[in-house]
């Protein structure tokens, strides 16, 4: 069950009767310049590599371009997605994360035990998310014996505008999706324990592998980082 929640002035001048006056002088506004996809995707990449996050491009026949970049620029860093869907004027980044599956029994047991609280659990964790000013969908389980099912895994994501886009738009972007990423992993482990080291079932995911085989080949699986593997203290 899944829930959810300035560009670079250009350098042109205006000319007076004196002469030209640089734009960015006082009292003179620089138009932005107009951004595409290409152009956007290229920056994106530029932006990368200056950096030195690793990305590697993945096929996407709904983007123009789909990027996996390493974040943050660690042995520890997770997969982050950088999309540029097709007839959209926008950068998607976006980061998906799986529950172990200790974490997700423990999380089952006290569902069990506490209905209530594990509802609470689930709703503080929504209005928290919500507030991050990111946009965001939490998958949880299938209910079972009336009993509400666990947080099997969560996409943390935020749209960038063409119109507003630039470096420091796009890396405070990956830096929000990442530390808001970090809290929520941090809270699942200190509420569930560390797990036991294998990645969870995520039902939504199942149902709609199955749906797509009726119809056409499964698409691969969502990339994803699992809570157990991050590597974080």
């Amino acid at each position: 069950i899944a829930t959810s929640g300035r560009l670079c002035v250009c350098c042109a001048q205006l000319t007076t009767r004196s002469g030209p006056i640089p734009a960015g002088s006082p009292g003179v506004s620089a138009r932005p310049l107009l951004m595409d996809g290409k152009s956007a995707a290229s920056a994106v990449k530029d932006w990368l590599a200056r950096e030195k996050l690793e990305s590697r491009e993945v096929t996407d026949a709904q983007a123009l371009i789909h990027l996996h970049v390493k974040y943050p620029p660690t042995k520890q860093g997770h997969v982050f997605n950088v999309v540029i869907p097709k007839n959209r004027d926008l950068v998607l980044v976006y980061s998906i994360t799986r529950v172990d599956e200790g974490q997700q029994n423990e999380m089952r047991d006290h569902g069990k035990e506490d209905p209530d609280a594990w509802e609470k659990w689930l709703h503080d964790t929504r209005v928290q998310l919500t507030r991050s000013n990111l946009d965001w969908v939490l998958h949880v389980g299938k209910p079972k014996d009336d009993l509400p099912g666990p947080l099997q895994a969560f996409n943390l994501s935020r749209p960038i505008w063409f119109d507003g886009l630039s470096q420091n738009e796009f890396m405070q972007t990956m830096r929000s999706v990442w530390l808001s990423k970090l809290e929520l992993i941090h809270q699942v482990k200190y509420a569930y324990g560390k797990g036991i080291g294998k990645p969870g079932k995520v039902d939504d995911w199942e149902a709609k592998k199955a749906k797509q085989s009726t119809t056409k080949p499964p698409k691969n699986e969502p990339k994803s980082h699992s809570i157990d593997t991050d590597g974080l203290p």
